[in-house]
């Protein structure tokens, strides 16, 4: 099969200030655990400093009635941009994808997150439930932000 990266795009309308809403992804993410347990069942910075470039993060979380684990690392934080690129080192997301990875960018009244992966096999599909759940995340925190 030969190599074919392929792009997947949430963006949600957030009314919280895109530095509140960027801050949290850069220097708070590990808290998400507490205000989404239903999604979210763990999360642990593993190796490097939150907020920073190689910072690893190990995630726990449940996605279509299964309980997954994932381990992120931050390759590019972008103060500038309000952006950050993730990147799938290790867990059951590699299983389906041989490379998985997620650039959350925030503007003004709109956080995007682009998926970018390559399929294992043929079959595999594409990540529309990781999109959908980001899509419900990006809402349920910014109403979260906007109250505290």
């Amino acid at each position: 099969m030969a190599n074919v990266i392929e792009t997947e795009v949430v963006s949600t309308v957030i009314k919280s200030s895109a530095q509140k809403f960027y801050n949290f992804f850069k220097f708070n993410i590990t808290d998400i655990v507490k205000i989404l347990p239903a999604v979210f069942t763990g999360a642990q910075v593993v190796e490097g400093v939150q907020g920073a470039a190689g910072c690893v993060i190990l995630w726990s979380y449940i996605l279509g009635g299964s309980t997954l684990s994932v381990k992120m690392k931050a390759e590019v934080v972008d103060d500038g941009e309000k952006s950050i690129k993730y990147v799938a080192v290790e867990g059951d997301v590699l299983e389906i994808y041989k490379s998985f990875g997620a650039k959350l960018d925030v503007n003004e009244g709109l956080a995007k997150l682009s998926i970018e992966y390559e399929k294992a096999t043929p079959i595999a599909r594409s990540p529309d439930l990781y999109a959908s759940v980001a899509a419900t995340v990006f809402t349920l925190l910014d109403d979260y932000l906007l109250i505290n």
